[in-house]
């Protein structure tokens, strides 16, 4: 079992950075084996990948979102991080972390997620 917990500020003003956490728990001993993604839902909206970082470190970003995003991970903490820079209102949403658990071409499975966090874009 792996469980998954997202952390970090609540509230950002427009313009500033997004930083959250993501810390992971349980059996660990396999997590830099696995792909693991960050995405977001808009209230009243669906859910949108914004990237994915994979055992090599190398990412993967939303198109929409490469611009202002970035992903890294500190496996010697179990932890991976998102970067959001020059945030806006649209922005507001409530953000996850995932691991992915299977893909078939460009579309994937996700196995694990964490609670989801509030991040809410206001001056």
């Amino acid at each position: 079992q792996v469980q998954l917990q997202e952390s970090g500020p609540g509230l950002v003003k427009p313009s500033q950075m997004l930083s959250l956490t993501c810390t992971i728990s349980g059996d660990t001993s396999t997590s830099m084996h696995y792909r693991w993604s960050w995405i977001r839902q808009p209230s009243g909206k669906g859910l949108e990948w914004m990237g994915s970082i994979l055992p090599d470190d190398n990412t993967y970003y939303n198109p929409s979102l490469k611009s202002r995003t970035s992903i890294s991970r500190d496996t010697s903490k179990n932890q991976f991080s998102l970067q959001l820079s020059s945030v806006t209102p649209d922005d507001t949403a409530v953000y996850y972390c995932a691991r992915v658990g299977y893909c078939s071409g460009s579309m994937c499975s996700y196995d694990y997620w964490g609670q989801g966090t509030q991040v809410t874009v206001s001056s």
